[in-house]
Order: C-alpha cells, then structure tokens, then sequence
C-alpha cells in the first residue's frame, strides 16, 4: 500500500511561552508548534499500515497526562483499521483495562525541557504513532485512524515527586487507558527521584500498538536525548549443526484439538483488609498491594530472576534448548503445580479426574528493529499445547521439587515443539474467521455485536495463560548523562477467561518478570505466592554440570 508521510510538528522548545523547569507551559496549557513544519528527514518509519496483535480492551479514557487542554488537529490520513485492530475495538471494556505497561529505569536524573523535546521529536520521526480513532456510528463499514500532523494531547507527564510516585503511577498504567480519540495514544509519565534514579514509565493503548513498537519510538528519543547512537544491535547467529538423536526431535502429540486447555484455580478474597507491601528481594520491585475488586484494572508483581543455565554449547552441535523453552516450562510448571495446590480434595480411594492440557500462547513479533521498523500492532500469536506426556509425568514434575529428570524431559519435548513452530510458515494472526468477521459488509454495530458473542462462546477453549518474552533489549537506551537502564519491565495485559500473564525481558544477564492477573481470578496475596511458585519453577529448568563419572540431565 502507499507509505503515509504526515508533516512532522516541531516539539516544544520554548519558543513564545515561559515554561518551568519541567518543560510545562506556564500557564498550563500545552504551547502550539511554532516555526516551519519539515517533512520528516527519511529516517523513521514510512507509515505502513500496522499489523495486528492480541485482543484488547479500553479503560477508562484520559488518565495523567502531559497537562494542558486537548487541542485536536486536523487529520492529514486515513487508515482502516486492520484486522485485530477491529477485534480488540470490538471487545473493549472498561472494567478490564488493558493497558500495556514499559517501565524503564535510568540511575540518572534526566533533564526535563529535553527529555519533553527528544520524546516529541521521536514522535516526529515514527508519524504512525500520531493517530486516533475517527468518531464512528454504528451503520459505518469501517472503523479509522486518522493520521495527525501534531499531537492533541502532550503526551509527556511529570508527577509530583516523593514516597509512593512510582507505585501510584503504575497504578495509572493498570487503570487507565490512554484514550483511543486523541493522538498519541500513549503516555510517559517521568517519575524523578525514584531509587536514586529516574524512572520512565509508558503506557500505550493496546487497541492502536504494542510495546515492541513503543520501545522502537523511546529508543529513538533516547538517541535524541543522549546523543549516542541507539541502532538495534544485530540478532545472534546460531549456525544449524546435526542434531543427535532425529527421532528424539519429533514433536510430541499436543492431545486431542477440541480438548478444552486448563483454567488457573481461581484464589481471591475480596472482603480481605489491603495487604502490606511485601519486603522486595535485592534487585526486585513488588508492586504494593491493595483491596482488589473487579472491575479496577489488573494487579502486578515486578520482580528479576537469573537467567538459568543451560549445557555448554560445542561447534558441532546447537543448543539442546533456548532460554525461551526454559520459560516455557516454568510457566507450565507454576501453572501445573499451582493447580495441583489448589485441587479439591478426593474420597480416599477415589481417582483423579484426566487432566485439562495446559496451552500457552505466545506472541511472536517478526518485524525488524531498526528506525523502519512499522508502528502499530505487530505480533502474530502461536499456542504452544502440552499434551499426554505431561499428563503422564504430572506426579514428578508437580512434586516439590519437581523431579530434575521428569524437568529434562519435559525441556526436550518442548524445544522440539518450538523447532516445529519456527519451521512453520507464519499464518495470519487470527486466522481466516477473523478476516472474515471483519470484512466490511455489514456495519461495525452489528459486527462488533456478533464478534463479542462468538468470543464469550469460544471463551472455554482459550489458551490457558500467555507468555509474552521480549528477550534482550535490542538498544542500548543510552540517555547520556541519565545513563542506560538498570532494569526494563513490561506487562502485558490480563483479562478473562485467561486472567493471568507473563513477561519476561533479560537486562543485565537478569530475566525482568512481570505477573500480571485479573481481580477476577487472582488476589495480591496469591499473586505473590504464585510469584514464588514461577521462581522456583525457573530455578528447576537450569542445567546442573554432572558429577563425576555421571551425567548431567
């Protein structure tokens, strides 16, 4: 299709309009772009249409912003939502905000006139960001983005600082969406101060982009900022060796298609008093707890683990499995062994009921990463089935601790599910009834209303959790003298039948998790025990060199 080029609006640089030491209007409006509007140097993306990625909904609308009223400018393009775009629009609900959350932290203080600059300029040069949703009836065929020349909104924040900041502005990135009609779609609010540092926490509506999109936009303002040059560094060549043992590669049989996946047991008490924040391991930031009720957004554990080890690698031969396969089995072991914590309790005598399989989904992001890359909803979703097998080694691998060898096994098993997945051709992100549930032949009313009837009716087969690993961060985030991150966390959102997810981010040869779950399903209470539950579960994936004379598992 024809790449979209919107003008690129000047930043705020102060010009006409006294501002504070933050960079904010003084007189708190939002100061309107001065001077020659350029068109956008080659440099940023070329405003394709944006690929889509998991259902979502909307919060509540507005939330902290950057200050100042909303000045809405002329849109310069149009855009038809693309397919997932349109599901997640259909399904929006308010009680079940579902915001992604980025979490950077610097061990410096930025300056705030620049900082507010480098992130309007990177703005700038990724234009796809500048978009809206346009107003919409329901006899409408489509649902649209328009393109702006300039921001409606600031979309930079600096809250007041002191105790409790940074827990009450990741309470805002769990609550509350950016709203979907003024552009950008997204906010960064600047918490200085926070651990001796400064810590810059986005929150982007996940119905307009995601959070690989989100980090390429920072990493571009960090390079703005900082001067020093944020080009992705280059992904990791594995050269392909002969793998030993063919047969042992076969990729077991996930169980019967039409199984129902498993459902996390349930464990919530509203009518508890709110629960003292944890005390944080060294390295770790727990989210403070709180009375927890449906309806009021998610709740959050942000913690870092290390990374487990794995065997030694020879020239000849590629690694038996990836760290990425380790997180899959310990989000199967947390799920497997909190399931088995929470079953009713049986007559003696009495068998067990057959085991649901457990299924994770995971978002898969092929785009690349340099200042091309398209902003807007880019992964594509493949489940990753646990089948017969597991059931067969449910006992040792549920035991604590789980059984090193029933661990081994269920390692190799699952590395040879994910070649599988790798090797396939990449399909569409969901599917053909999708498209075709989209397709504008009726109006967006009646198929909004026919989207969310087929998804309460397909809600009993939906994966059991999913597992979103970003892996290493792909910039150096360099922000100059506020230096580059000591820690990077990412959420992304929970809501029902799900209800619980998992992401993972490595900095500093640590992994960054973050559990995030619905009221619905989880209190804060069980969260960080569930917390605890994932922790062990990855100490149990690590290699262990062999004894003497032994072999390692």
């Amino acid at each position: 299709m024809t790449a979209l080029q919107p003008a690129r609006h000047e930043p705020p640089d102060g010009h006409g309009a006294s501002r504070d030491s933050r960079g904010t209007p003084a007189d708190g409006q939002v100061a309107p772009s001065v001077g020659p509007r350029t068109p956008p140097d080659g440099r940023g993306e070329l405003s394709p249409a944006p690929s889509p990625s998991p259902p979502s909904g909307e919060g509540a609308g507005g939330g902290f912003g950057g200050g100042g009223e909303q000045s809405r400018g002329s849109a310069v393009a149009h855009l038809p939502f693309p397919v997932v775009d349109e599901i997640s629009r259909h399904c929006l609900d308010d009680g079940e905000p579902e915001t992604v959350h980025i979490e950077v932290h610097l061990p410096g203080r930025v300056d705030p006139v620049r900082l507010r600059t480098a992130f309007h300029q990177a703005l700038a040069r990724h234009p796809r960001i500048l978009m809206r949703q346009a107003p919409v009836r329901w006899w409408h065929r489509r649902y649209r983005w328009q393109l702006t020349a300039t921001p409606d909104v600031d979309p930079v924040g600096f809250p007041p600082p002191g105790p409790g900041a940074l827990a009450r502005a990741r309470q805002r990135a769990l609550d509350h969406c950016p709203p979907l009609d003024a552009s950008p779609p997204v906010r960064l609010e600047v918490i200085e101060g926070a651990a001796d540092g400064t810590v810059l926490l986005l929150t982007l509506h996940h119905t307009a982009l995601d959070g690989p999109a989100c980090l390429r936009v920072l990493a571009t303002a960090a390079e703005l900022y900082g001067g020093a040059d944020n080009s992705p560094a280059p992904a990791p060549v594995r050269a392909p060796g002969p793998r030993p043992e063919p047969l042992a590669d076969r990729p077991p049989a996930p169980g019967p298609r039409l199984a129902r996946p498993a459902r996390i047991a349930p464990d919530t008490n509203p009518a508890s008093a709110p629960t003292p924040a944890p005390t944080p391991a060294p390295g770790s930031a727990p989210r403070p707890g709180r009375p927890r009720h449906p309806g009021n957004g998610n709740g959050m554990l942000l913690t870092d683990l290390p990374i487990p080890t794995r065997p030694p690698r020879t020239p000849a031969q590629p690694a038996p499995y990836t760290v990425n396969d380790q997180l899959l089995v310990a989000t199967w072991l947390m799920v497997a062994r909190w399931n088995r914590l929470h079953a009713p309790a049986r007559p003696h005598g009495a068998a067990a009921p057959a085991a649901a399989p457990i299924v994770v989904t995971m978002p898969v992001d092929d785009r690349p990463r340099d200042a091309g890359m398209p902003i807007g909803n880019g992964t594509r979703l493949v489940s990753v089935g646990f089948g017969p097998e597991e059931r067969r080694d449910a006992g040792p691998l549920t035991a604590d601790p789980p059984d090193p060898d029933a661990v081994a096994r269920l390692l190799r098993r699952t590395a040879a599910r994910t070649r599988a997945l790798k090797a396939a051709a990449p399909g569409p992100q969901l599917g053909l009834y999708a498209t075709m549930l989209t397709a504008p032949v009726l109006p967006v009313g009646l198929r909004g209303a026919v989207t969310r009837t087929l998804r309460r009716a397909a809600a009993p087969w939906t994966s059991t959790t999913l597992l979103s690993n970003i892996g290493r961060i792909a910039y150096p985030l360099d922000f100059g003298d506020a230096g580059r991150p000591t820690a990077v966390w990412f959420s992304a959102p929970a809501r029902m039948p799900r209800g619980l997810t998992v992401t993972t981010v490595s900095v500093a040869g640590r992994i960054q998790l973050a559990l995030r779950w619905s009221p619905a399903l989880l209190d804060d209470a069980a969260g960080a025990r569930l917390g605890d539950l994932f922790r062990s579960s990855l100490a149990a994936t690590a290699w262990t060199p062999p004894p003497a004379g032994g072999a390692a598992r």
